[in-house]
């Protein structure tokens, strides 16, 4: 077998050595760095200009309507207020989709200003964000008066018309305000009452617009959307609706304010509010009035706030536990930024990209052209570590205008460039990204890694003579080995990056639930073990016909193994997206490396060449995580002690969360954890094959339970090894803020360190530990399922006629198993199919729970049968979609409810429907 084999191997090393070519590039050098790309769009076809405009995106334009401007000369002019509206659509989209389809050539981008129907009246300095329904237009002002109108605009591509709807207008008039979306909610705050700045506020509006009322036809959001519906034909107005309205909120805990700053960005636990800068009148010691610019920032978390808390008649709130501090204070901008334009980028970064800093407010008149401009630089703020840095110069820097998240970028429209001086440029910024050489050193220490693993598995084919050796390893594994494995099989390199990721953005509330893992290991090791070990089972579903019936074994094995297959496509697949990110490697290649070398030594050598693989690669990762916390520990600030300094007081080692209420049934309250922990190790360490079949690799059932205990304490050990590394990520950023890359999700900070801080040759040993976390996942997965196959698919119904004939057969279904994985993990890499894939993994993960429901039922209970338990199990994966889909429960409740859902309706079953009495002597633990 190994000789035939071979040509196999030759192929797979050709094509990753062909590969490997696309690495010399990679060794030359790097792209030259900068964080922002400015580019000019079509100017605004008024000349003049336009500031304090609304701005939005809707139907795939580009819409700016109102605004003000001094027409020429402007120092003699007074200021207008218009009511024109311009849109910039796509030039000539239907030419351009045309010369696609006929060459499948992309045609440059080309922009052109279509004039649309003028607003009722002209306005100007209202807030504007834009939703799925359209552009929202709040509030605003004239020359004589402040406006409580709001309105939407919604550009209908298939018309080219512009479409208005009135919404509920708000509780009173407001200009200078900043408004933002945050959750399906939009947030008006501050601003003026009146046209004087002493009539600053620091009221916050909200309007849910889940509430919105549909029209007739019109399809309803899903829950949790953000809008939905079209807008009805322009100068039309929804139907009044008692909850879609304008309601208080608990203003933020600093001084009133306009011309400020509002957007929204997600700060690790969820996404928030940010109000920024501005500017308010304050009365001197003297009587006289001055001007204050403000540098503040605070932050708003709506999932901790609760709106019933709060009594606006009094401005009382009473929130308590998780809810009794929705606003923070955060660090202060270096310089006043008032009126500039800001959005969102990336996962945790805001980019603040003008505004005045107040050095030449009172100078404009004696200035007049001589004035040079508002300053033109821009900041980066992230959200996580509370950090600002200088982002660079820019080209211009456009005051009272809106930043605009339009096809990919941010557009700046128009606006002040100085007093009295509008420009009608437009102006498109993206985020540049920087790739770095990932050098020959760490290549070569990767390549020897994964030399290694492929000679591991030549080693362990000879030693593969029957099916027993095959998918057990002879029952020759000494227990650490076998604990090694089982550890690695858990930790998968998702949860490499993912683990420090989450510490990284948030504390070590999760951690606890690693360590549920201690309380599951004698559950595994005295309850369930036992009966797998009695009848010498080689597939864990082998019990559930012995319990129940064929039907179920086969059902139980099916899931399994089609779990697995999607299972197998995502870690090769999530994985290589870091992995490409890191070396400069195509994600296609990380992913035939990762699979097909995972292919070669699962093949040839079968469960014993997973075992030991796993063994070296539980060595190979722990030694990558240790090495890495090390070195960002020693790379920080003050070494440990600013460390530890750091985490304590920025809260970053906080462990549990102690909320009892009835509410927190939707946080990572420390009962949620712990139940949801439990039931997720209950679900691996009772029902899941890849988990099973290492118990039957040891001599004995004693070394068997030695393996569960040493995986346990190796699991503990590892989360908070990996917490801490997640902790070091953020004081070490934290410190070098500079260093945090904008177009890096927040899910690849340890790659992001990896590939620019460690050194030659280490990091090349980082990676390997990456993919040493993928490999010992996939080539389970590999081996388990073709397990599955021949031994619930094969076995009962004499589909070979010898041993001889299993093992050939359990070698080509690794085969063709692995490949199937792998060639679905590459389909997601080239095809736009990952919403259909995560249907699949969805609907095939309802019956994770179920499945364990199925084993606990024929362990704890006499009285369930075959027919009651699938009913169980059919209805516990019903209710499971029912509250993942309806209900606001934690994610990390599901398996616990999937397990509790399915026990309890087939036991029930069991009872209410009649079946023979079935011998389950030694099956149970009652008469184990």
């Amino acid at each position: 077998m190994v000789m035939r084999a071979q040509p196999l191997c030759r192929v797979l090393l050709a094509g990753l050595i062909a590969a490997s070519a696309g690495v010399a590039p990679i060794l030359a050098g790097q792209e030259p760095s900068g964080r922002l790309e400015w580019t000019r769009l079509p100017d605004l076809p008024d000349a003049a200009g336009v500031a304090g405009a609304f701005a939005g995106a809707s139907g795939g334009a580009l819409v700016i309507a109102g605004g003000a401007n001094f027409p020429s000369p402007v120092r003699e002019s007074e200021k207008t207020w218009r009511d024109r509206v311009w849109v910039l659509v796509e030039d000539d989209a239907a030419a351009a989709e045309t010369q696609r389809a006929a060459t499948g050539e992309e045609k440059e981008e080309s922009f052109a200003w279509i004039e649309a129907a003028p607003l009722p009246r002209p306005v100007a300095y209202g807030a504007s964000v834009s939703t799925g329904a359209g552009i929202v237009c709040i509030g605003g002002c004239d020359r004589e008066r402040t406006f409580s109108d709001v309105f939407v605009l919604r550009w209908d591509p298939a018309t080219r018309s512009l479409e208005r709807t009135e919404w509920p207008p708000l509780p009173a008039p407001v200009a200078h305000a900043a408004a933002a979306e945050v959750g399906g909610v939009i947030y008006v705050t501050g601003g003026t009452r009146s046209l004087d700045l002493e009539s600053a506020t620091s009221d916050v509006w909200a309007l849910d617009l889940s509430l919105r009322p549909r029209r007739s036809g019109e399809t309803p959001a899903a829950p949790g959307a953000e809008t939905a519906g079209a807008a009805a034909p322009g100068g039309s107005t929804e139907s009044p609706s008692d909850g879609f309205r304008w309601r208080p909120v608990l203003p933020w805990p600093g001084p009133s304010r306009a011309f400020h700053i509002a957007t929204a960005q997600h700060n690790g636990h969820a996404r928030c509010l940010y109000v920024i800068s501005g500017r308010r009148a304050e009365t001197g010691a003297g009587g006289e009035s001055a001007v204050r610019f403000l540098t503040d920032l605070h932050e708003f978390d709506p999932s901790r706030y609760d709106p019933r808390a709060y009594d606006p008649a009094t401005g009382e709130y009473s929130g308590t536990g998780r809810f009794a501090r929705p606003w923070r204070r955060r660090a202060d901008v270096p310089a006043c930024v008032m009126a500039g334009p800001a959005a969102p980028a990336g996962q945790s970064h805001i980019f603040v990209l003008g505004g005045d800093d107040g050095a030449l407010f009172a100078q404009g008149g004696d200035l007049r052209d001589g004035h040079p401009g508002f300053p033109r630089r821009s900041f980066a703020y992230h959200t996580i570590t509370d950090t600002w840095i200088d982002a660079g110069p820019t080209p211009a820097n456009h005051v009272t205008a809106a930043a605009v998240e339009w096809r990919g970028s941010i557009v700046i429209p128009s606006g002040e460039i100085r007093p009295r001086v509008r420009s009608p440029a437009v102006w498109r910024v993206s985020l540049r990204a920087t790739h770095h050489a990932f050098g020959a050193l760490n290549f070569t220490a990767l390549f020897v890694y994964l030399a290694a693993m492929v000679a591991v598995g030549f080693y362990f084919a000879r030693r593969q003579g029957s099916t027993n050796d095959y998918f057990r390893g002879g029952q020759r594994i000494p227990w650490w080995a076998a604990a090694c494995s089982i550890f690695a099989t858990m930790l998968s390199s998702i949860t490499f990056m993912a683990i420090p990721a989450k510490a990284f953005a948030t504390d070590w509330v999760y951690l606890v639930g690693h360590i549920t893992i201690l309380m599951m290991a004698p559950v595994a090791a005295y309850v369930f073990l036992p009966f797998f070990r009695r009848i010498d089972a080689t597939s864990a579903y082998e019990y559930l016909e012995k319990r129940f019936n064929r039907t179920t074994r086969l059902i139980g094995s099916a899931f399994f193994i089609f779990f697995q297959l999607g299972r197998m496509a995502i870690v090769m697949f999530l994985p290589s997206l870091a992995l490409a990110l890191i070396t400069g490697l195509e994600v296609r290649v990380c992913i035939l490396i990762l699979g097909g070398l995972s292919l070669i030594y699962s093949t040839l050598g079968g469960v014993e060449a997973v075992i030991w693989t796993d063994t070296l690669q539980t060595f190979v990762l722990l030694g990558g995580a240790l090495l890495s916390l090390a070195i960002l520990v020693a790379q920080g600030a003050g070494g440990a002690a600013e460390f530890l300094a750091v985490a304590r007081a920025d809260d970053k080692l906080r462990l549990v969360e102690l909320d009892w209420s009835t509410m927190s049934i939707a946080t990572a309250a420390l009962w949620v954890v712990v139940l949801g922990g439990f039931g997720q190790n209950l679900i691996s360490y009772s029902s899941d094959q890849a988990i099973v079949q290492r118990y039957l690799t040891t001599v004995d059932e004693p070394r068997a339970r030695r393996a569960i205990w040493t995986n346990g304490v190796l699991g503990v050990l590892a989360g908070v090894l990996f917490f801490a590394v997640g902790t070091a990520l953020y004081v070490f950023y934290k410190s070098q803020p500079e260093k945090l890359d904008p177009t890096y999700q927040t899910d690849a900070i340890f790659p992001l360190f990896i590939a620019r801080e460690l050194p030659a040759g280490l990091a090349g040993l980082v990676v390997a530990g990456i993919f040493a976390a993928a490999q010992s996942t996939i080539s389970t997965s590999m081996n388990s399922t073709a397990t599955a196959v021949v031994t619930d698919f094969a076995r009962p119904f004499d589909l070979a006629r010898s041993d001889r004939g299993y093992l050939r057969l359990a070698r080509w279904m690794t085969l063709l198993l692995g490949a199937a994985g792998t060639a679905a993990a590459l389909l997601l890499a080239s095809f736009d199919v990952r919403s259909l894939w995560d249907t699949f993994i969805g609907v095939i993960g309802l019956f994770g729970g179920p499945l364990c429901g199925l084993f606990c039922l024929g362990v704890l209970t006499r009285r369930a049968h075959g027919r009651g338990a699938l009913l169980g199990a059919i209805a516990g994966a019903a209710i499971l979609f029912t509250v993942e889909r309806f209900t606001q429960v934690h994610v990390f409740l599901y398996a616990a409810v999937g397990v509790a859902a399915s026990f309890a309706a087939g036991y029930l079953f069991s009872i209410i429907l009649p079946a023979p009495q079935a011998d389950t002597r030694g099956l149970t633990i009652h008469d184990r």
